[in-house]
């Protein structure tokens, strides 16, 4: 394994986590029943994906970090 300092997994699985709990509450309030059906299925189309796209971008900055690559900013 590189060298990375565990401080650095923090941030982003802290951000993902918080995002993932924004969303489902977000959704949860889509749901209460006086919303017709389709706002329903409309939020879950939106964001569902949304949710799904946050986990894979926590995945793949994790890999950049056991990589060894700490700031992903030296791409650019």
């Amino acid at each position: 394994m590189a060298n990375t300092k565990k401080g650095s997994y923090v941030a982003p699985i802290v951000v993902t986590v918080l995002l993932v709990v924004y969303f489902c509450l977000l959704m949860g309030v889509c749901f209460i029943p006086f919303f017709p059906i389709g706002v329903k299925i409309g939020a879950a189309v939106i964001i569902l994906p949304l949710i799904g796209v946050s986990i894979f971008v926590l995945w793949e900055r994790v890999k950049e970090l056991r990589s060894g690559e700490l700031n992903d900013l030296s791409k650019y």
